[in-house]
């Protein structure tokens, strides 16, 4: 099949059994590819260190593509056995709340000394690998995508070996804006090091995709000559929209996905403790679930400052996808939050898409005039909370609240285009 179709490779770290959003946006990808002509060729790690792993993803890997891996070495392996704080590193929680001196100079290693990231190490056994791979499979185009953005020198250095294949350079995240760049620590030689390499992809790549509009404009703004917007997405199943939208007996905000302490919406919690305390009619029927990996300082914060709050809370802990997907359906309200500085606004957390696809709205917090207030705007589907709209916040709730218990349904529009199939038709033109 691979001789009758046109051959890519993609470069990726994440791959299942790994769980999150970028194990999904490129398995989704691989999966409709074949159906618009191209056989993709995926390269990954043997032997990864995944910060979370959903065994369950195993199950949707498409049948018609090909698995290729070589081992990699990660110092993430070795950090493990001196400091449980290592795998908070490996999922981007730097906040420097609490962190001990061990923490601190682990981060300042793994800032300084492993330049973009700590996966660097995998790079030239890539090259050595894929240099005959490319050859004996007829590759015409390349695909690299991060975080981690070691990946993208691999795809500098084939491109540099290979310059007439096409290659496609997939920024999931940005590299030097990404939200914890900043508390890498970074001596100025590592910094620009940092700059010097990123501009380098961007200049070099033939394509540079970003998954966020803001990010798009950036990575022109940085020399990259042809950055294009492709988001993430859901993908179509036979039961994506829950026809039973207001089933629970309780008026449920649902958060699904990890929380870190540099997205913690602290003005939300406010929020929903003032209005526990002023209506007893919302304090008898709300329940706040976190269904995820939350970030024990958070849980502390609202267990100390916030008490009321603190006892509508039910955690349900981290789920295979098709669990937490369902706890999304089930939701009455579901909550996005994303970070409040203005330098992150192209930010936008994969998981608003699945929100889209259940049809049911969403409360999100994010900087003003951010990519994730375009996209509410743009499918009517929820609240965005800043800086200065914390009244219109609560009536927003409240007016949440008086929907399911007056078993209301507000429609959403226009998230088809965010369907990974209607996605797959722009990537192809690129390819």
């Amino acid at each position: 099949m691979s001789n009758q179709k046109k051959n890519i490779l993609l470069i990726t770290y994440y791959w299942p059994p790994a769980g999150g959003p970028g194990v999904q946006r490129w398995l989704g990808f691989v999966r409709h590819l074949v159906d618009f002509g191209f056989f993709t060729h995926v390269y990954s790690p043997k032997n990864p260190s995944y910060p979370i792993l959903d065994p369950s993803l195993l199950k949707e890997i498409p049948t018609e593509f090909k698995h290729i891996q070589t081992n990699i070495w990660e110092p993430f392996q070795l950090a493990e056995l001196f400091s449980n704080k290592s795998k908070e590193l490996k999922k981007g929680n730097l906040s420097a709340k609490n962190n001990g001196f061990l923490d601190k100079l682990l981060i300042f290693i793994r800032g300084n000394f492993f330049i973009p990231d700590a996966r660097v190490f995998w790079v030239k056994t890539s090259i050595k690998f894929l240099k005959k791979y490319i050859l004996e499979n007829n590759i015409e185009t390349i695909i690299s995508t991060g975080p981690p953005h070691s990946l993208h020198l691999i795809g500098l250095q084939l491109k540099e070996y290979f310059p007439q294949i096409n290659w496609v350079a997939d920024f999931r995240d940005p590299w030097t804006e990404i939200s914890y760049h900043k508390h890498l620590k970074l001596t100025n030689w590592a910094e620009k090091k940092h700059k010097v390499l990123e501009k380098k992809v961007f200049e070099t790549a033939n394509t540079v995709i970003a998954t966020s509009y803001t990010d798009a404009e950036n990575f022109k703004n940085k020399g990259a000559k042809n950055a294009v917007t492709i988001t993430n997405g859901f993908d179509v199943q036979e039961n994506l929209v829950d026809e039973t939208k207001t089933s629970n007996s309780k008026f449920t905000l649902s958060y699904v996905g990890g929380l870190e302490d540099l997205r913690n919406p602290t003005e939300f919690w406010k929020i929903l403790e003032e209005l526990l305390t002023e209506n007893k009619e919302i304090k008898d029927n709300l329940i706040l679930k976190f269904v995820g990996n939350i970030s024990p300082n958070i849980i502390h914060q609202i267990k100390t400052k916030h008490k009321l709050l603190y006892t509508c809370i039910q955690f349900v802990g981290y789920l295979p996808h098709k669990e937490a997907f369902q706890e999304m359906k089930k939701a009455n309200l579901l909550l996005l939050f994303s970070f409040l500085e203005k330098e992150n606004k192209g930010i936008i957390p994969g998981k608003i898409y699945e929100y889209l696809a259940t049809g049911k709205p969403i409360f999100a917090t994010c900087c003003k005039d951010s990519d994730i207030e375009i996209i509410i705007k743009e499918t009517k589907s929820g609240f965005f909370l800043n800086s200065d709209n914390e009244i219109e916040a609560k009536k927003f709730l409240i007016q949440s609240f008086n929907n399911w218990k007056n078993n209301i349904v507000v429609e959403s529009f226009n998230i088809q285009q965010f369907a990974r199939y209607n996605l797959t038709k722009q990537l192809i033109k690129h390819l």
